[in-house]
């Protein structure tokens, strides 16, 4: 483990002042970088933004990219120009070497959702892991932020709650975006380096400072329960746990199992809990099935797999990720034989990632929805979290002549797309496309389409039903007993939001 002592949180505003007034935000890295050596660096190459800070020397934007992000070194007078340098070297953000200063940690400036100029603090060359392949293999390194971090961010619920617990907090990009609507957060770690991290990102980023605890998983809080708790573990299956920040330390998936299965006697009602996740796709299981049999008593569940690799893949990724390709290629062999001799004991064919929703609930039936959408959607998800939950309870609270007496109204931005042949008189098949949210398309027939076309509130789901009968000429009692599976599936997935309380 990495025994380097870290900088001091105690005068982090003034810090953050000149960090501001001389640009280092998100817009300012844009502006002085360009586009392409921004993206470059969210890739981890920097040399594009090494080109385009060597001849602003006299710049303190450039100068602060080259320190905090880039691993160089300026000279102490040009530090002088760009922050409180004495301070900041005695309180140990910088080092000095003779006339030239170093940064100590990454300072990545990271933008809020509501326009919040943030900083994430870092080991230096971790500040993006995963796919990249950070290459340090130090037991206590602690990541920056990577797109997992920035997916979880952008799919949790946000809205005001008492409390909030971020379970394998890191360098603390979850904590700090629940410090903005949650009264008390609390942030806990396996690793204490990653708690000290947790406390210099919200100290720089201007946000009251969180409960830390060290501890695995919820032991650190006891019997203590949440209205959120979100979750970035280390998910990644592995025989071992070699590397902290992504090794679970338990054997194929059960880190992850463990973390959602005690989740639900944390949670207070109402409460969500949010995870990324890696399972594994065994021999001879249906993995919905693996997933439904995680989901603790108590709980609605939305789990969703977004991608699915291989064993051979999946091994290939978190070696690149530990650098090991780079290494003697005998060794890279033996290790990569280790991964799938593992994966072969467990039976396991494949990997899946996604993302787990559990909501505490009262209800007789919880709803546990498995699904795979490795499809394009429009982030932040958190309203279509809730929303989804919200059309749950509504499923499970109206039979099918409760659903028939209803109103509906067509969702904001579907779209509707008529496919088949050229000139033909009629489409083969009509889809139903989202533009919002989960970007879902459907498959739906000639009823389904003109039922959801005329949905605006005005008449129940019956009376449209029977004037499609008219229209059509069918018998309207076998039209309305056929129709209701259909007017779940387009509630259940979004299309058509119930109005519970329509206009007389």
């Amino acid at each position: 483990m990495s025994t380097t002592s870290l900088p001091s949180p105690d005068r982090a505003a003034a810090l953050r002042a000149a960090l501001l007034a001389a640009g280092f935000t998100a817009d300012g890295l844009l502006d002085v970088l360009g586009a392409p050596a921004y993206a470059a660096l969210a890739r981890s190459e920097t040399v594009p933004a090494l080109r385009a800070t060597r001849d602003r020397a006299d710049d303190p934007l450039a100068s602060l990219v080259r320190l905090f992000l880039l691993r160089r070194s300026v000279s102490y007078g040009h530090a002088r120009t760009a922050l409180p340098v004495d301070a900041a070297l005695e309180d140990g953000w910088l080092r000095r070497e003779g006339d030239e200063v170093y940064a100590t940690v990454d300072v990545r400036p990271y933008g809020g959702p509501d326009g919040e100029d943030w900083f994430i603090v870092s080991d230096l060359g971790c500040a993006v892991g995963g796919a990249g392949g950070i290459g340090r293999r130090e037991e206590g390194v602690v990541l920056g932020v990577g797109g997992a971090s920035t997916t979880l961010a952008g799919i949790t619920v946000r809205v005001p709650v008492g409390s909030a617990l971020d379970v394998g907090t890191g360098s603390g990009i979850q904590a700090l975006h629940a410090a903005r609507h949650a009264t008390r957060v609390t942030a806990t770690d396996v690793n204490p380096r990653a708690l000290e991290f947790t406390r210099l990102t919200l100290a720089l980023s201007g946000e009251a400072e969180a409960e830390l605890l060290a501890g695995s998983l919820f032991e650190p809080v006891g019997e203590a329960t949440f209205d959120l708790i979100v979750s970035n573990p280390p998910f990644v299956i592995s025989p071992g746990a070699r590397l902290t920040y992504r090794d679970g330390g338990m054997g194929g998936d059960d880190l992850c199992r463990t973390l959602v299965q005690q989740a639900g006697e944390r949670l207070n009602p109402g409460g969500y809990a949010q995870f990324l996740g890696n399972w594994q796709h065994v021999e001879g299981e249906d993995w919905h099935d693996r997933l439904r049999s995680w989901v603790p008593r108590g709980c609605d569940a939305w789990i969703v797999q977004r991608d699915v690799q291989d064993v051979t893949q999946y091994a290939e990724l978190w070696l690149r990720d530990a650098g090991d390709h780079r290494d003697d290629p005998g060794e890279y062999e033996r290790r990569y034989a280790h991964w799938l001799d593992e994966f072969e004991a467990r039976k396991t064919k494949a990997v899946g990632f996604g993302w787990i929703t559990l909501r505490r609930t009262d209800a007789a039936e919880p709803s546990i929805v498995v699904e795979e959408w490795p499809h394009s959607v429009e982030q932040p998800l958190g309203e279509s979290v809730v929303a989804h939950f919200a059309r749950q309870d509504y499923l499970r609270e109206h039979d099918d002549a409760a659903l028939l007496a209803g109103y509906f109204v067509l969702a904001e931005e579907i779209v509707q797309e008529q496919v088949g042949a050229p000139g033909a008189e009629d489409p083969e098949h009509v889809v139903l496309r989202q533009n919002r949210g989960m970007r879902r398309a459907t498959k739906v027939d000639t009823v389904g389409a003109g039922f959801a076309g005329v949905c605006d509130g005005s008449l129940s789901a019956g009376r449209i039903l029977d004037a499609i009968a008219q229209l059509m000429q069918e018998d309207p009692v076998v039209l309305r007993d056929r129709t209701p599976e259909a007017i779940r599936m387009l509630v259940e997935q979004g299309f058509l939001d119930p109005v519970r309380d329509p206009a007389p």
